[in-house]
């Protein structure tokens, strides 16, 4: 796959740190080719104005972070709208919606704005509402009070679908043109925080297009449909969302917990009743949560609506089932995934040769061996140190040091501090001391 310079940078440095890159995780996907065609015909049929629920199912190690970071990327690359929400007790619980309409719209990206991009979805809006005025003829470009006064006409008949859902949506989204028509900018920014559902913007400002209290957790769905509304009328083919790790909801108040569950079965009804034409939700969880008795289980509908019946040969799940599952990374798959990151590193190198001699095929299988032994032999807990250790501490001193031999020079170690609870977890135990007991 040919990617830019700029890319393959991004994709070493997201690597060097631990993290998952944000972009270009094609380049070095290994096992998801399975749901591919799956997955483009979802995002076909939402294009046409269906919706789709996924569920995601995987264990640490198994790549659910990976998999739906891929997945909006793919969707992106499609003209898709995408967002990715942390569930979380404290932050963003799962039965506030207005939160979760919130985080969505903070994190809301596009192909051209990583994050934050709803201020560009909107005024591209109006900007096609213009070029659609323009294109009717009978006004000059240069008449910018003519051409105003027409394009708020237009604006009223496009919001009129969105006034039927969320009429405060489109109150605001008249008011936020007309400040900016006005040169008011500051308005416009209070009035663009409203949209996002930020609970702190001032009376005055709310005022200015008729405005009351916030977006609360009954409008929340409204203006989630009024957004899918404007995607669609700009000439996007919809919105992919990721609710993530919403197995913390095992971990709350059993009161908590089921509205939770409850509002997670209330957003699959909505999905599947047609409510959300243009859009693709997902959400992602533990084996526990889909099956134990303080996740989905403890919910019956919401049970029935996500239960698949998974057989032993992973080769034979089904992938357009409303549950999928990951699998854990495997040596074979481990090593593959080393091997295209050498090459991304490679080709970003001024010694190529010297990376690819000493950071051969056999070295990287004797890499994730030992850092999978120090794991306790669970390959599947290793892909995100494996990865950090092969750029940082192998690939970098190779690419720096031309007497450097990582089978002479470099001898694996891992620190508690650079691992994550299940990762330490993992690591067997060297002493009575290391032995976690719950008394």
């Amino acid at each position: 796959m040919n990617i830019s310079p700029q890319r393959r940078q991004e994709i070493i440095d997201a690597l060097r740190r631990g993290t998952v890159p944000q972009r270009s995780l094609s380049a070095f996907a290994v096992g998801l080719d399975r749901f591919g065609s799956t997955v483009d015909d979802e995002l076909g049929r939402v294009e046409r104005g269906g919706a789709v629920f996924k569920a995601v199912r995987g264990e640490y190690g198994t790549g659910k972070t990976f998999f739906v970071r891929f997945l909006q990327e793919r969707a992106r690359t499609l003209g898709f709208a995408t967002a990715e929400v942390q569930i979380s007790e404290t932050e963003t619980p799962l039965h506030h919606l207005e939160t979760v309409y919130r985080r969505m719209v903070e994190h809301l990206s596009t192909s051209d704005t990583l994050t934050g991009a709803l201020r560009s979805i909107l005024d591209g809006w109006f900007y096609a509402l213009e070029q659609d005025v323009l294109a009717e003829g009978g006004i000059e470009e240069t008449d910018a009070d003519k051409l105003v006064e027409k394009t708020s006409a237009l604006l009223e008949t496009r919001l009129a679908a969105v006034t039927r859902t969320a009429p405060a949506m489109a109150a605001a989204l008249r008011g936020y043109r007309e400040s900016l028509s006005r040169g008011e900018h500051q308005i416009a920014e209070g009035l663009l925080a409203w949209l996002s559902g930020q609970p702190n913007v001032g009376p005055d400002i709310k005022r200015r297009a008729h405005l009351s209290g916030a977006i609360d957790h009954f409008g929340a769905l409204s203006f989630l449909q009024g957004l899918l509304t404007i995607l669609r009328d700009s000439g996007r083919p919809g919105l992919l969302v990721v609710l993530d790790e919403v197995e913390t909801l095992q971990r709350v108040r059993s009161d908590v917990r089921d509205k939770g569950l409850n509002a997670l079965r209330q957003w699959i009804d909505e999905v599947d009743g047609g409510r959300f034409p243009g859009l693709y939700l997902v959400i992602t969880g533990t084996s526990a949560f889909y099956d134990g008795p303080q996740g989905v289980q403890r919910l019956p509908p919401l049970a029935q609506r996500l239960h698949v019946q998974f057989g032993p040969d992973e080769r034979f799940d089904n992938p357009r089932a409303v549950q999928i599952r990951l699998t854990p990374f495997g040596q074979d798959r481990l090593v593959e995934v080393g091997k295209r990151i050498r090459d991304l590193y490679a080709q970003e190198s001024k010694v190529p040769d010297r990376i690819y001699a000493k950071a051969d095929d056999g070295y990287l299988s004797e890499l994730a061996q030992a850092v999978a032994g120090e794991l306790g032999g669970k390959v599947g807990v290793a892909p995100r140190i494996f990865l950090k250790k092969l750029v940082a501490e192998v690939l970098d001193r190779i690419d720096q040091f031309p007497d450097f031999d990582p089978r002479k020079h470099y001898s694996l170690t891992l620190s508690d501090v650079e691992l994550t609870a299940t990762e330490r977890g993992s690591r067997p135990a060297t002493s009575a001391d290391d032995i976690d007991l719950s008394l």
